[in-house]
Formats: structure tokens, C-alpha cells, sequence
């Protein structure tokens, strides 16, 4: 008699450490270099449903659950919370990821060799807002990929996506392994998590490993950051006065 052992799903979350929204954001005098002082670091939102979302399938189908991201010791607390929401184990890669083609390349390697079945990442990180990890990922992988998308069903070994195109969605079946880049709506915001006390404390006791980094092209670099130019004075305009206020939409906004 032979007995059949049943395989779960195996999922990587990749996951990026990015400034709060909330913060402060500063350069170097020479605005070459981020300035990463007093600015509190979070799960990048996109990365966020991604992971939410991974948890519901490891709920619903007893998938193991890994996250990983490319930064230095820095980005631990923020792959932590990803332990503290549930996912079972995580990945750093021990260096600086300035480089969008150079973070695939850390990334695709995991993946290589963690032989996972589905990929999850954010379609674009909120601080650089390159929108090319995962597309870079699924080429050197030559994997299955659906960017933008907003729903994620799995049944065997086959995926059911639903991902945004201009002027609607697209739905789409692919086998697995597959990679997608996900973004809001592929859990609903009042879905994600907040880690709670018994789940920070198990994440303690799960393992985070530190790996080094593969030699990899950086074949881009940033020469200079600028912040928007600050916004100009305001006038009011009385309500009643509308001559006034199509002058000035005339000569000063030059918009009529």
C-alpha cells in the first residue's frame, strides 16, 4: 500500500522597510543620500495586503507562510511584525537595497532556492515608486506573473487573479509556481492586521535568517533628490465677487 503525503502550499511574501507617510522626510546637504533620521519605518502598504492576504491562505489551506526582504539590520522590527502577524519564518538579505534590478536579483536567488509556489510582492514600494522588483523577479525567474492585482483565489495548482487595467479588470488563471505584484483591494483595508501580544511574543521564538547577498548589477543610481516646491500664498476670494475671481483665474493662474 502507498501512501499519498499531501504538499502545502508554499508562499514568499517579499516585503519592504518604508518611511511612514506620517514622517519627515530630509536629504544630505547635497541632496544625494535619504536622510533616515527620526523617520519611523513601516511595512510597505502594497507588500501589506500581499502578507494579509498570504495569512488567509494559510488559514484556509494550511499554506507555510515566509516573508523576506534586502536591507540592513535596521529593517528588523519591521520584518518582525510580519512574524508577529502570523507569517512562520523570514529572510534578510544583508544589504542596502538601493537598486531596483539589484533587489530582484537578491530576491529572485531566494527563490530559487526555497522552491516556493507562489510569490507575493508589492507591485511598487511607496518610497521609490519604481514599480519594477517584481517584473525583474519573474524574468530572471522565468516564472508565471500578474502585476496589479486586486484579487487572489488558489484551488490545486492553479491561481485566479483579477488585476486592474485601464478602464476595468482583466481576470486571469495560471498555474502555479506564479508571481504577482499586489496592491489595495487584494484584501480590503480593514483586513490588515495588527499584531497583538501572543503574536509578538511567538515571534520571538521564530526564526529570522540573516543570508548574505549574490554579486548583482546595479546598472541605475540616483544622482539627486528634490522635495516639491512649497505651495504659494492663497487669496480669497469673497463669494460674491465672481469678476474678481475670473480675473485673477485669468491673469494670475493664466488658467482662462
Amino acid at each position: 500500500m502507498r501512501l499519498k503525503i499531501k504538499r502545502y502550499m508554499k508562499i514568499l511574501v517579499c516585503i519592504s522597510n518604508v518611511p511612514d507617510t506620517t514622517s519627515k522626510i530630509n536629504f544630505s546637504p547635497d541632496n544625494t543620500e535619504f536622510d533616515p533620521t527620526g523617520v519611523q519605518f513601516v511595512i510597505n502598504p502594497n507588500d501589506e495586503y500581499g502578507l494579509t492576504r498570504a495569512m488567509w491562505l494559510k488559514e484556509k489551506q494550511g499554506a507555510t507562510v515566509h516573508v523576506a526582504t534586502v536591507g540592513g539590520a535596521q529593517t528588523e522590527p519591521t520584518i518582525r511584525k510580519a512574524l508577529a502577524i502570523g507569517a512562520d519564518q523570514a529572510i534578510r538579505v544583508d544589504a542596502e537595497p538601493k537598486e531596483g534590478f539589484y533587489v530582484a536579483t537578491q530576491l529572485a536567488e531566494l527563490v530559487k532556492n526555497g522552491e516556493y509556489d507562489l510569490v507575493i510582492a508589492g507591485k511598487e514600494s511607496i518610497d521609490y515608486n519604481g514599480g519594477m522588483v517584481p517584473g525583474i523577479m519573474a524574468t530572471l525567474l522565468d516564472m508565471n506573473f500578474v502585476n496589479g492585482c486586486i484579487s487572489l483565489e488558489v484551488e490545486g495548482q492553479t491561481a485566479t487573479v483579477i488585476r486592474e487595467i485601464d478602464g476595468g479588470k482583466e481576470k486571469i488563471s495560471a498555474p502555479l509556481p506564479l508571481l504577482i505584484g499586489g496592491q489595495k483591494g487584494l484584501v480590503q483595508e480593514s483586513d490588515l492586521r495588527i499584531p497583538n501580544m501572543r503574536g509578538i511574543m511567538m515571534a520571538r521564538q521564530k526564526p529570522l535568517n540573516v543570508v548574505a547577498a549574490v554579486e548583482a548589477r546595479q546598472p541605475t543610481r540616483d544622482q539627486k533628490f528634490e522635495k516639491p516646491q512649497p505651495k504659494g500664498a492663497v487669496k480669497l476670494v469673497d463669494a460674491g465677487n465672481v469678476g474678481e475671481l475670473v480675473e485673477l483665474l485669468h491673469k494670475e493662474a493664466k488658467v482662462i
